[in-house]
């Protein structure tokens, strides 16, 4: 896993964002009991005020960012998908590391 320092001190509780990025469908017709989605090895691009973030995730998906709190918009370089990962925005807050799971999707119908 990669870690993204762009903030916090030594001594300071850190601040950001873990969880797990998925694209989906996989494919046409979902079943019950196989899951509709899967995790994929990307690069988040967090930005905020015109300084840009990358953070890789695992083959697994999951993906740790330590940042400075703040809004941040979110992309996948490169793109990943149709249309917008979501959630497209995220709050980063003060201390905390919150949990935020991101989903691309696939269009396939």
């Amino acid at each position: 896993m990669v870690l993204a320092a762009a903030g916090p001190a030594a001594g300071v509780t850190a601040s950001g964002l873990h969880g797990v990025v998925r694209r989906g469908p996989t494919s046409p017709v979902c079943f019950v009991g196989r899951p509709c989605s899967a995790p994929v090895k990307t690069t988040l691009v967090f930005t905020r005020l015109a300084r840009r973030v990358l953070v890789r995730s695992n083959a697994d998906g999951t993906y740790l960012a330590l940042l400075a709190p703040g809004i941040y918009s979110v992309t996948t370089s490169p793109k990943i998908g149709f249309g917008v990962l979501k959630p497209a925005r995220v709050e980063v807050r003060a201390g905390h590391l919150d949990r935020i799971d991101f989903s691309a999707d696939t269009g396939i119908r």
